[in-house]
């Protein structure tokens, strides 16, 4: 089945459904993986996408994600902080660009950011474009249709938006907003004329059926990044004594979603320094995205580091 099902997906652009999606699942993780990897090559070739983000405003949250260590609802002890100013946001856009790292990103805490704090940023990524050769992207919650005008014309390219899981497992992980709030923000963010990078995390609680139902949900929408996050269980939070999920699963998950997303960036994310080897055996599992550096409120992995891993597997940063 996996050749009939991969020979299809190259040669005859079929999508497959889930319910195929789902006997997949019994595959074994080498031989999925394999075919994963020749999709990743017809579709992506040796192309990679890098970015680094910044945690532009920390804590005091009004949603209650219970993976969250920055919502109000829990006691985490974050370091919690405004909106930062430009300069220091331009410092650290600087030296990623100097690391040749490809796509930048200003991540803020909240249901959304307010009008003030919107024309702010907005400064702040007009001066980071103007001073650095870096592709701008943008994390700021449940905006408006005016607030992604402004930022697709302070130069933002792509904006962040996580699904986080199924629609049917949604409500386990957060009440103060909805699935539809994310759908609805993601296509508010592409009709302004900004690319989207939506996934989940997992380790929730759900299963691989929820895996597979938000991965078909990120094809309707065409969805051009999707980010695979491990939760990294934060002390404080309902989620503390959740089981760190094994990495042959977080692996599969990956390839899973290769074939359900054939030409996406599929993206090692947050949680990756839960394992040994940091999450690079995804590459040879369908992945072809990283996000480098530190996370928000966790460590990531060493820029450098990354960078020297691409070289090794050939891969050619966009």
């Amino acid at each position: 089945m996996l050749k009939h099902l991969t020979d299809k997906i190259l040669n005859e652009n079929y999508r497959i459904t889930k319910q195929e999606a789902l006997l997949l699942v019994n595959e074994d993780l080498k031989e999925l993986s394999f075919y994963a990897e020749k999709i990743k090559e017809k579709f992506c070739g040796k192309n990679f996408d890098i970015c680094s983000i910044i945690n532009g405003k920390s804590g005091k949250c009004s949603e209650n994600c219970k993976f969250c260590a920055q919502s109000a609802h829990y006691k985490t002890n974050i370091k919690e902080y405004p909106l930062q100013d430009t300069e220091s946001i331009l410092k650290e856009a600087e030296y990623n660009a100097g690391k040749k790292v490809k796509r930048f990103a200003v991540v803020t805490s909240g249901r959304a950011l307010n009008g003030e704090e919107i024309d702010n940023i907005c400064t702040t990524y007009k001066k980071i474009k103007s001073n650095c050769k870096i592709k701008l992207c943008a994390s700021m919650g449940l905006l408006s249709y005016e607030q992604f005008l402004k930022l697709k014309q302070s130069g933002v390219t792509r904006y962040h938006c996580n699904l986080e899981t199924s629609r049917s497992f949604f409500p386990n992980i957060c009440t103060t907003h909805t699935y539809d709030d994310k759908i609805n923000t993601i296509k508010t963010a592409q009709k302004a004329g900004l690319e989207i990078c939506s996934g989940g995390i997992f380790g929730l609680g759900e299963n691989f059926y929820d895996r597979i139902d938000m991965f078909f949900d990120l094809a309707e929408l065409k969805v051009k990044s999707v980010p695979i996050n491990i939760l990294n269980p934060v002390k404080g939070t309902p989620f503390e004594n959740n089981k760190i999920l094994p990495q042959e699963e977080i692996n599969k998950t990956a390839a899973l979603a290769r074939f359900i997303l054939p030409d996406v960036f599929i993206r090692l994310a947050g949680g990756r320094i839960l394992f040994k080897d940091k999450g690079v055996s995804m590459f040879s599992c369908g992945a072809n995205a990283v996000i480098t550096g530190n996370m928000l409120t966790t460590k990531g992995n060493l820029i450098t580091e990354d960078l020297k891993i691409l070289e090794t597997l050939g891969y050619a940063s966009l």
